[in-house]
């Protein structure tokens, strides 16, 4: 916060967030890009639970919880110099690890159907499906972004898609990604074996891309159509 004429444009005075969180709880999201400076001030006010206006001469006296976030591994930020210590040992009470999007992509069904209600409701669409064949391809995928990117992709599938979002509403880069790590652990397959599965779950997704044309999925994959019916039948493939 700061008070009026602290600076030039502090045309009245303003309360910063420890200060509007008096009594509730503070949120710092991704504490880890913090700046020095501002680390700093944020150990200060957790230490004496007082902060000073930018300008001013008197001591606010603040009750907050705090709670914060961060994509960063901040023991090793610390040893690099680029997070305080001390600060990390303050904020360290209670941590709560929260694994990555790709080690739990059994709750991608879930958090998608979220999404696509949320995004429907704020621009007053109606709920749209989703083909089970769209959520399957999702949850291969390694979600680098987390659970940010996916909702960035569902959003964008959900505006530019029609009543049904199909395979082809698909962002390029989800489309025949590799098995995400969650996917592929605990399988005791042998090398012949998974290379079927994944010969088998790649012609499964270009025939739910090209809505089971196999004509037209023959020749994307560079095959005869014979060759193809050959190989589906022999993996099972089915509509």
């Amino acid at each position: 916060g700061y008070e009026r004429g602290a600076f030039s444009g502090a045309v009245s005075r303003k309360r910063g967030q420890f200060e509007l969180a008096h009594q509730g709880t503070l949120f710092l999201d991704e504490i880890g890009d913090m700046a020095p400076a501002a680390q700093a001030k944020v150990l200060r006010a957790l230490q004496t639970s007082e902060i000073t206006r930018v300008g001013g001469e008197t001591t606010i006296t603040v009750d907050v919880r705090v709670l914060s976030a961060t994509h960063r591994n901040l023991k090793a930020e610390v040893e690099a110099e680029r997070f305080r210590e001390d600060l990390f040992f303050r904020l360290n009470v209670v941590p709560i690890h929260s694994p990555p999007l790709r080690d739990r992509v059994q709750d991608i069904p879930a958090i998608v159907q979220a999404f696509i209600q949320e995004i429907c409701d704020e621009n007053g669409f109606r709920e749209k499906e989703i083909d089970a064949a769209v959520v399957q391809a999702m949850q291969k995928y390694h979600w680098p972004g987390n659970v940010r990117e996916l909702k960035n992709v569902v959003e964008r599938m959900v505006i530019m898609g029609d009543e049904r979002i199909v395979m082809r509403d698909l962002p390029r880069d989800l489309v025949g990604s590799a098995p995400s790590p969650a996917v592929m652990a605990g399988s005791n397959k042998t090398l012949r074996e998974f290379r079927e599965y994944m010969e088998s779950e790649y012609i499964r997704f270009k025939l739910e891309e090209l809505e089971w044309n196999v004509s037209q999925t023959a020749t994307v994959l560079g095959i005869e159509r014979t060759n193809l019916h050959k190989k589906m039948k022999a993996l099972g493939i089915k509509r």
